[in-house]
């Protein structure tokens, strides 16, 4: 889904930066406490890791990544969250950094969508939105090597 319709106006009017949503199932097994993995979305560093949040550093430190497992979960204080990893931690994309439930954040009157953020960045430095369902480890947008974005 699109930023703008995330329920938050840091991430719907591009506070942060450009980028997508991801809006999880909750999971036919196991209902509400059905357990997912929020994964790296790109190699580097993780730089930042909060139990609700994490920002991935690629090796060139020009492009972050941060990936926000649902809204206001900030005042949860950790509660459905599992550190997977370590702060610092050098990762692959796809590594599995914090195991958690959307469906237990959404239970609790929160939004389980997850915006993912081109960090430092402009939309024009983005392209090829994915549209539609996607699988963990699907690509979702490009972050162009010619457009930083930056004045």
């Amino acid at each position: 889904m699109s930023l703008d319709s995330v329920p938050d106006p840091v991430f719907s009017q591009g506070m942060v930066g450009p980028g997508l949503a991801v809006h999880p199932e909750p999971g036919q097994e196991g209902g509400q406490e059905a357990r997912q993995e929020a994964v790296a979305p790109i190699s580097g560093t993780l730089v930042k890791l909060h139990p609700h949040a994490y920002v991935v550093m690629a090796p060139d430190n020009r492009r972050g990544v941060l990936v926000h497992l649902g809204i206001d979960t900030v005042q949860l204080a950790g509660e459905g969250f599992t550190l997977l990893v370590e702060e610092g931690a050098e990762v692959v994309a796809g590594t599995p950094l914090i195991d958690w439930s959307p469906g237990m954040v959404a239970s609790l009157g929160r939004p389980s969508v997850v915006p993912v953020v081109a960090l430092d960045t402009t939309p024009e430095a983005l392209s090829g939105h994915t549209r539609g369902a996607v699988d963990t480890g699907d690509e979702l947008f490009v972050w162009n090597p010619d457009v930083t974005g930056l004045p």
